[in-house]
């Protein structure tokens, strides 16, 4: 089904199709993803701020499946987050902190949540994609060889993740249009377990 630049324009024009609702889940769904393998690394590869997001992560999650009162906890830690010293424009002679694959993902994902703008979920699409790229070159260079993988195949496989995730996500498309809004407990329930768990899967 095509090469990776193809599959990637295929996920963006995709994500421009659907509802804000179904952008936020999908966003969630990659930072998740990028986060759960953050938290496998050793510890001390592990980057503190990175780590710190995952309450944020957590309340992302509740928001775009139905929980209204998350988007004040969420905003709250955007709100943080801006105004923290990894928040800058100094280029490279500022924190690099949040340009991490997982931390970035997040923000992605708690913008896509509070605006609802599709750029955030398009962006995330695209941060998995570097992700796979980065961590396929760190591999690399700790075997000091070549590549473990093909790397097209690689970024191949992440967007078709990304296509298969957003097939399972438009049978869920009536429920979620409005779940900004705030969804029933028990639909919240359900989409936690029918959503949530089949996204954050790395397999």
């Amino acid at each position: 089904m095509g090469t990776w630049h193809e599959l990637s324009a295929l996920v963006e024009e995709r994500l421009k199709a659907v509802s804000s609702g179904e952008r936020g889940v999908f966003a969630a769904g990659v930072a998740e993803r990028l986060m759960s393998r953050h938290e496998a690394l050793p510890e001390d590869e592990r980057a503190p701020f990175t780590v710190s997001l995952r309450p944020l992560l957590n309340s992302v999650w509740e928001g775009v499946l139905g929980d209204s009162t998350a988007f004040s906890v969420v905003k709250r830690g955007v709100g943080e987050y801006i105004l923290s010293e990894y928040c800058h424009n100094d280029g490279q002679d500022g924190p690099d902190d949040a340009d991490e694959s997982a931390a970035a993902a997040t923000l992605y994902a708690a913008h896509a949540y509070l605006f609802a703008c599709q750029e955030f979920a398009v962006w995330n699409s695209n941060r998995a994609v570097e992700a796979i790229d980065q961590h396929l070159q760190y591999l690399a260079e700790q075997e000091e060889d070549e590549l473990p993988v093909d790397m097209d195949e690689a970024l191949t496989s992440e967007l078709r993740r990304q296509l298969r995730d957003l097939d399972l996500i438009a049978r869920y498309s009536k429920d979620l249009r409005h779940a900004g809004l705030g969804l029933p407990i028990d639909t919240s329930i359900r989409l936690r377990v029918e959503l949530r768990a089949p996204l954050s899967s790395r397999e």
